[in-house]
């Protein structure tokens, strides 16, 4: 027994490292990756993605998807912080993987690539859809454009397509002009209209369709034009990350002339967190002129509320710069709604005067932009003075008085009966 229990305290310890090291906070860039593949040979045949991951410091552990040891989590705490599914065609997770476990790991803060293909099975297929897009319903349909083609392997075909629809978020795709086109081949995909958070990032021609290059057109095809979504993102409201599309092979060395690496490996910074990523520090509020909480306000007192924004750019955290960060001095509804100006260092600030109303108050800040994530940031006054009558108000001394003038109508109402 003693030695048993000596092998499983090395084990622990050997663990600790992969456990502990998951998304933080303070160093928010995705670093350990689980990538599940089909086949081996997509190390190599996609070795220019995954080589510029690996140069920006990412950890990449290679598995088969139907390994029966695979797992996302082990003793409560997961393995890794963010996972790649390059494995189109599998039908059943090895190991305790399945879409439940994919679904909470995501729930749970970390991100996620998936990557389809015209042999996109129905597994993959759910995948997708808990991630807000539906592939075409039609197992052998593939995005056609007779337009908007680039040469093809399979003369005729024009299922290689090119397209420059980028979305138009520096924060996503990066500031610099992407100038050639995405080549794609693969299967379509819509957004489901109820999912407010999936966005189109490269979207198809409006030449284009989804259907079976081998075969002649019967009936209309479901998914048209600019309808037809290539590539499309989600940031969930815990703002966890997953890009979606039905072409593996655009990840792929084939396209060395394309706009392909530039495009995914920008797309990449934004899904593991290097670009878009925020966070808020030092929320502070004060007298105008003073630098320390006070314990209470007075009625018309002029107050400064002040926080730090910075992102996170892959290495670092430096200062946001915006102007549209707003707090509400909110009470049931804003009666304060002030833009606060910044120092083009990540300060910002606004002043304004106390209102005269009696009330429990909060400073709140609801920042949402695309591209970036939210900060929802709240803090109480508990509390205000009137400069005229000095009479304390505070929410449990308005509910005592409330109570005691209850009870002494409640007494008079049984004296007089």
């Amino acid at each position: 027994m003693g030695k048993f229990w000596v092998i499983f305290v090395a084990s622990i310890s050997f663990l600790l490292p992969f456990l502990c090291n998951s998304f933080s906070p303070e160093t928010p860039s995705d670093r350990r990756v689980l990538v599940l593949l089909d086949d081996f040979a997509v190390k190599s045949s996609h070795s220019s993605y995954f080589n510029s991951l690996k140069l920006r410091g990412f950890d990449l552990d290679f598995k088969l998807a139907d390994d029966p040891k695979i797992a996302l989590q082990r003793y409560g705490q997961y393995l890794y912080d963010a996972l790649i599914l390059f494995c189109p065609s599998v039908e059943r997770f090895g190991g305790s993987v399945d879409v439940a476990a994919i679904i909470n790991f995501v729930d749970s803060g970390h991100d996620l690539i998936i990557a389809a293909d015209v042999n996109a099975s129905d597994l993959i297929r759910e995948v997708a859809t808990e991630c807000g897009v539906d592939f075409d319903e039609d197992p052998s349909a593939m995005v056609i454009d007779h337009t908007g083609y680039a040469v093809s392997e399979t003369e005729g075909d024009h299922t290689l397509i090119a397209s420059d629809d980028f979305i138009k978020s520096d924060v996503i795709i990066g500031s610099k002009k992407i100038e050639a086109p995405v080549l794609f081949q693969g299967i379509g995909h819509s957004l489901n209209p109820v999912n407010s958070l999936v966005l189109k990032v490269l979207s198809a021609s409006p030449s284009a369709y989804s259907a079976n290059p081998l075969s002649k057109l019967s009936t209309p095809p479901s998914l048209t034009g600019s309808a037809i979504s290539l590539v499309s993102v989600v940031q969930a409201r815990n703002n966890a990350r997953i890009l979606i599309t039905g072409s593996l092979s655009m990840f792929s060395n084939r396209y060395e002339k394309s706009g392909n690496e530039q495009f995914l490996t920008e797309l990449s910074k934004w899904i593991f967190h290097e670009r878009g990523h925020l966070k808020a520090v030092n929320v502070k509020h004060h007298k105008v002129g003073e630098t320390d909480e006070p314990a209470l306000y007075r009625i018309n007192d002029e107050l400064e509320y002040s926080v730090e924004i910075y992102e996170w750019s892959g290495t670092s955290w430096e200062p946001y710069v915006t102007d549209d960060v707003q707090v509400q001095f909110y009470m049931m509804s804003p009666y304060v709604l002030k833009t606060l100006s910044n120092d083009k260092k990540g300060l910002y600030s606004a002043s304004f005067k106390v209102p005269d109303v009696y009330g429990v108050f909060q400073f709140k800040v609801e920042y949402q932009k695309l591209g970036y994530t939210s900060l929802s940031l709240s803090k109480q006054v508990s509390y205000f003075v009137s400069h005229d009558s000095g009479y304390n108000f505070s929410f449990e001394t308005s509910l005592t008085s409330y109570l005691e003038e209850t009870c002494n109508r409640n007494r008079s109402s049984q004296k007089s009966v």
